[in-house]
């Protein structure tokens, strides 16, 4: 999020950022549908110290551009008091259509998410991963939960994001698809039937991705921090990894229906980790960190040779300390002032780092 150094509001920056951002790492960094957002996306990475490296690069490179425009920058899934009707819209094509189609939908979308990629071997294996990873969504998307006010109030979500994407369509968790052919027959029905024109406008908390070969998770509040960032890219790297051991061994993870899955997603995006999942094996509530803690046992043994054992521990410091969203809630208790609150999102912008 772009804020004004002063009032830190959010902040058109009238795609400067992106055109002196696009001189130094070149198409890592483009313009979004509102103004006041930049998006930025790594090189394809070999493990997690490279995304590590790279999302560093990228916010201190911004964060720099930003500066020497007199501007701050953050990250937090919606901003604590900003309100989206005074937010400009970029002037493209696609954001037009998009706006023309979804209306206010489009237009209130002020939110800020992570995607994480995880690369395949084929897009066959791609849509039997997506569909065994679908369970344990809720549970890496409560440790990102980061967005607790929306335009100046407390909502009493740890992720309202997630409440105000759902105005649009295709949105949440996916249905399970017998294979990619499967899939791809859903996909060419709505193009055929002028619902979408591409894949792309399929906006599900995960999906495999129209044009790459990869599982794409699309669930999480964007962190706080970059450590953050890399611990749920290498926990959902590892799900991954472990879901393909468990399938060469001709075993699979319980594929639980979409309705249950998304009992566990509410549950996440209200309480964060302080509340309790539904463990669907058991049929009964478990405290959040206690299944959050199984999951890493689950992934524990294709840790070592992912090499991302450093980052999967960082977990462990994001339960002790607190998601973003509850960092977020001390400061507003301690305070009662949401500027404090936001001066805090743009503090811990580089932090780590």
């Amino acid at each position: 999020m772009v804020l004004d150094p002063v009032t830190l509001e959010l902040k058109s920056h009238e795609q400067k950022i992106v055109h002196e951002g696009q001189k130094v790492i070149r198409d890592k960094v483009k313009a979004e549908m509102h103004q006041a957002v930049v998006e930025v996306g790594t090189d394809i990475c070999a493990d997690v110290d490279e995304a590590f490296m790279d999302v560093s690069t990228l916010r201190k490179t911004i964060h720099a551009i930003a500066d020497d425009l007199g501007l701050k920058m953050g990250a937090a899934g919606t901003h604590p008091f900003s309100h989206w009707e005074s937010q400009l819209i970029t002037d493209h094509v696609r954001y037009s259509e998009i706006v023309n189609e979804l209306q206010e939908a489009a237009r209130s979308n002020l939110i800020f998410g992570l995607h994480v990629h995880v690369g395949m071997e084929t897009r066959e294996l791609a849509i039997h991963i997506a569909n065994s990873a679908r369970y344990f969504l809720p549970h890496v998307f409560a440790l990102s939960t980061n967005s607790p006010f929306w335009e100046g109030r407390q909502t009493g979500y740890k992720s309202f994001r997630t409440k105000v994407f759902e105005k649009f369509p295709r949105t949440g968790i996916p249905d399970f698809f017998g294979s990619i052919e499967d899939y791809d027959n859903y996909v060419k029905l709505l193009i055929k039937t002028n619902c979408i024109d591409n894949a792309k406008k399929i906006w599900w908390d995960l999906r495999v991705h129209p044009f790459f070969n990869t599982v794409e998770f699309r669930i999480c509040d964007i962190p706080l921090t970059v450590h953050e960032t890399i611990a749920i890219t290498a926990l959902f790297q590892a799900i991954c990894a472990k879901l393909y051991k468990l399938r060469n061994q001709n075993l699979n993870f319980i594929i639980y229906p979409r309705a249950l899955v998304n009992e566990n997603k509410w549950r996440a995006s209200r309480y964060g980790i302080e509340g309790n999942l539904i463990d669907f094996g058991k049929e009964m509530e478990v405290n959040s960190r206690v299944l959050i803690y199984e999951l890493l046992d689950f992934v524990d043994d294709v840790v070592p040779q992912l090499g991302s054992r450093h980052a999967i521990n960082y977990v462990h410091k994001i339960l002790e300390s607190g998601t973003g969203a509850d960092r977020q809630l001390k400061v507003y208790e301690d305070t009662h002032n949401l500027t404090a609150v936001t001066d805090y999102i743009q503090s811990q912008f580089l932090h780590g780092i």
